[in-house]
């Protein structure tokens, strides 16, 4: 994951972690729901997400 000048780091804060997330949202359009501006990065940090939280973002 990269830091805040995007440098890769093993060691995140979670305060990171939470900005990280602010820019997905959720879209409905005509009933369809997608989420926007998931990336594979965020993707990969979701695994460590309890399930109730991959749920939140579609995923489960």
């Amino acid at each position: 994951m990269k830091n805040q000048l995007g440098r890769p780091t093993n060691r995140p804060t979670l305060r990171w972690i939470f900005q990280c997330f602010q820019s997905i949202h959720l879209l409905i359009n005509s009933g369809v729901t997608e989420i926007s501006n998931l990336t594979s990065e965020r993707l990969e940090l979701l695994k460590f997400f309890p399930p109730t939280c991959q749920r939140y973002y579609l995923l489960s």
